[in-house]
């Protein structure tokens, strides 16, 4: 922990980040949400001089639809920097994007315990 004052020691982590973007600015929050699905574009090739993470990516969105936290949790990457590998990918025409499906509506309580009661009158057995 540091005191008031000190600067915080640079780890491997920030460092190993700071070399993947480029030191480039993270993409805004809007741009791709944690929930949004991505995909590998079919007939795409992997882009010349892709390193290891973007290669990661290529193979985990060639299977199907994963959301952006998926992708950050199976590459062990921060979320920003995994959402900024993924913009590049996507402004390149290498990625599809979809929303995340809607939110479940609201159901009636009394609608759902009709089911439960006919459901446990059912004689199964």
């Amino acid at each position: 922990m540091t005191r008031p004052g000190e600067d915080a020691p640079v780890t491997s982590d920030f460092v190993r980040s700071y070399v993947i973007t480029g030191g480039r600015r993270l993409p805004a929050e809007d741009r791709l949400a944690l929930h949004t699905l991505v995909q590998l574009a079919p007939g795409r090739n992997l882009p010349l001089g892709a390193g290891p993470e973007v290669r990661a990516i290529w193979d985990l969105c060639a299977g199907g639809y994963l959301s952006v936290a998926e992708v950050a949790g199976h590459l062990g990457l921060p979320v920003g920097v995994t959402r900024l590998l993924l913009t590049d990918l996507s402004e390149q025409g290498h990625l599809l994007q979809r929303a995340a499906p809607a939110r479940a509506q609201h159901v009636d309580r009394a609608i759902l315990l009709e089911v439960l009661h006919g459901l446990e009158n059912l004689n199964i057995g």
